[in-house]
């Protein structure tokens, strides 16, 4: 009793052919498959990235918008400090003004007040007081 079968070598490339045969339509009886739902594949990957394009396009608008929400917000902010420093301005200004007035007013009353102290006393102040005439 033989164990091992002595082929002859057009047997074995035979074998070995068809082995390669069933694998090469195995191959493409899974590519046939696979092409057969590539197409449904294809449009369902066209339509999440168009949702995806959507939802991108929606994130940018709803970012331009509150950055011109923020553009504007900073404009009043700004707009309003400067009436702020304005009026702050106008204050320190009138402040300085009202100051200065009454500087002017102490001054003139420092320099008149002698003066009408000798007016009204005439030179009563300077003489004695002895040489009052009664």
């Amino acid at each position: 009793m033989a164990i091992f079968k002595n082929a002859n070598f057009d047997e074995r490339r035979s074998t070995a052919e068809a082995a390669k045969e069933a694998k090469l339509q195995k191959f493409r009886a899974l590519t046939a498959e696979f092409n057969e739902n590539a197409a449904e594949r294809l449009t369902a990957r066209k339509a999440i990235i168009a949702a995806r394009d959507v939802r991108a396009g929606e994130r940018e608008a709803a970012r331009r918008a509150t950055e011109a929400r923020a553009a504007e917000d900073q404009a009043a902010r700004a707009l309003a400090l400067k009436a702020e420093q304005e009026e702050r301005d106008t204050s320190a200004v009138e402040q300085a003004e009202r100051e200065n007035a009454n500087a002017a007013q102490r001054k003139a009353a420092r320099e008149i007040l002698p003066k009408i102290k000798t007016y009204i006393l005439g030179n009563a102040a300077t003489r004695h007081p002895s040489s009052y005439e009664i």
